[in-house]
């Protein structure tokens, strides 16, 4: 809850600064590309501090080799990805990057959610997480197809 709340106050709170005469934010992609940069630094963070880091170590799916690794990418990933929002002449490459990078990391919220004992923070319904990631997704689309401001 905490993630999409930080993504949807990030982006209101950007566009208000930009109503406010701030160009740096004065149109809908500028403020989501803020909203998702808060997003991704909130949830790369996750990745380095226990328990929320053991916890996505234990929804890697077993398939895939080394999960601790796998969750240390991803999250240098994310946070690369939030600098890269915020910086206009690499925020439409960035808000592609981290698409295909929730579309990658998506298996491990299935694998979750089919798990008898899943980790306490990873116990969203997929169905909820679902419509998240839909949400997450529509708003590097805004970005990647609203172009640099």
């Amino acid at each position: 809850m905490a993630v999409i709340v930080t993504l949807i106050l990030g982006t209101l709170g950007a566009r208000v600064v930009g109503w406010l005469g701030v160009d740096y934010v004065d149109s809908w992609p500028s403020a989501v590309a803020v909203g998702l940069a808060a997003m991704f630094t909130l949830t790369g963070i996750a990745h380095f501090v226990n328990p929320l880091r053991r916890d996505m170590i234990a929804i890697v799916p077993p398939r895939l080799p080394a999960p601790a690794a796998l969750v240390t990418v991803t999250g240098v990933l994310e946070l690369v990805g939030a600098a890269g929002l915020l910086y206009p002449p690499t925020r439409i490459a960035a808000a592609i990057g981290l698409f295909v990078l929730m579309i990658a990391m998506f298996p491990a919220n299935v694998y979750a959610s089919r798990m008898p004992n899943p980790p306490k923070s990873m116990t969203t319904r997929l169905d909820l997480r679902t419509a998240e990631q839909i949400v997450f997704l529509g708003a590097a689309l805004v970005i990647g197809l609203g172009g640099v401001h």
